[in-house]
């Protein structure tokens, strides 16, 4: 019987952060019409790319390093979040950051940690024209049953064989939904728990990033190192 090795696919936004910067964004510059947009995502009647699209496009370019200044000021790392990196790191376990976030927050939030940018995965940012646009570099493919993702995050997830790896989402919200259903174990808060229970699908719940760890371990996944 093959071992299969564990990777970890890590959400960013109201994950790694303690709040989603989108909603944080949109709150507090007001651009007239992102509520119906942000719930059109939340209820599925828009994709995420339609919806996450739509909103900053309602931003002027022009407020570029307000909105940028604000988003990082307004960051909050989840308690644990070294310490699972150093138990990655520790037990040679693969950790991706897979962001339906963009990337003018994303990679600088995540410099002092060392993570390679190649381990990063989110949306990207042009602020070249009068409204903001959001780029998607990591689209869906064929086998996504969304089809608007803009950060796939399903295709990145089937990179990994389920026969060669012990697939692990940590998630929060609607960009998880799709990837809880593919991999092995989930680790849920906040909207993800309220899919999980209602399609009965298996999760651990968390808090902070020292309840996966233990959790981890509690169901050997990892060993005693970190």
């Amino acid at each position: 019987m093959t071992i299969r090795k564990p990777v970890i696919f890590c959400d960013f936004d109201g994950t790694i952060t303690v709040n989603d910067n989108i909603i944080a964004i949109m709150k507090h510059f007001q651009p007239e019409g992102w509520e119906e947009l942000v719930n059109g995502v939340i209820d599925q009647s828009i994709t995420i790319q339609e919806g996450v699209g739509g909103m900053f496009r309602l931003l002027p370019s022009s407020s570029k390093d307000e909105i940028v200044q604000f988003a990082l000021n307004n960051m909050k790392i989840r308690d644990g979040f070294q310490q699972l990196l150093d138990m990655c790191r520790a037990e040679n376990i693969e950790f991706l950051v897979t962001s339906g976030g963009i990337d003018f927050f994303v990679y600088p939030t995540l410099q002092p940690f060392g993570i390679a940018p190649e381990q990063i995965f989110c949306n990207e940012s042009n602020f070249t024209g009068d409204q903001i646009e959001i780029l998607w570099p990591h689209a869906c493919d064929p086998d996504c049953p969304s089809q608007g993702c803009g950060m796939c995050k399903t295709a990145i997830i089937r990179r990994y064989p389920a026969d060669q790896y012990h697939r692990i989402l940590i998630g929060d919200s609607v960009t998880d939904f799709a990837g809880a259903q593919l991999v092995d174990t989930v680790f849920a808060r906040s909207h993800l728990v309220d899919k999980c229970r209602e399609l009965g699908m298996p999760f651990y719940e968390y808090h902070d990033f020292h309840d996966v760890i233990r959790k981890l371990k509690e169901i050997h996944l990892v060993g005693d190192k970190a």
